[in-house]
């Protein structure tokens, strides 16, 4: 992966609570323990999302059976709207 820079200003007592952090913590560089922090974050906003789509369902109405013929059935509905969208092209 390429990786890139960049720069941040953390007041003293913040940049103090990164250093202990990767000395205890046993990450090699405060940029190591910054792309846990971000990684973690990225990981929380997805499962939020998926909680949110997940509630969306829920409430959407009365549930229907999965079926493996609802699967097919569904499979087939996009074949069809993907043939159609590009014969339009």
């Amino acid at each position: 992966m390429r990786m890139a820079s960049l720069n941040i200003s953390l007041p003293q007592s913040m940049k103090d609570f990164v250093e202990i952090q990767v000395q205890e913590s046993g990450y090699s560089t405060p940029s190591e323990y910054i792309r846990a922090l971000v990684r973690e974050d990225q990981k929380r906003r997805i499962e939020e999302k998926l909680e949110l789509m997940f509630l969306e369902g829920i409430e959407s109405g009365d549930p229907i059976p999965v079926t493996p013929e609802f699967w097919e059935q569904r499979r087939k509905r996009i074949i069809e709207r993907y043939k159609a969208s590009t014969k339009a092209e």
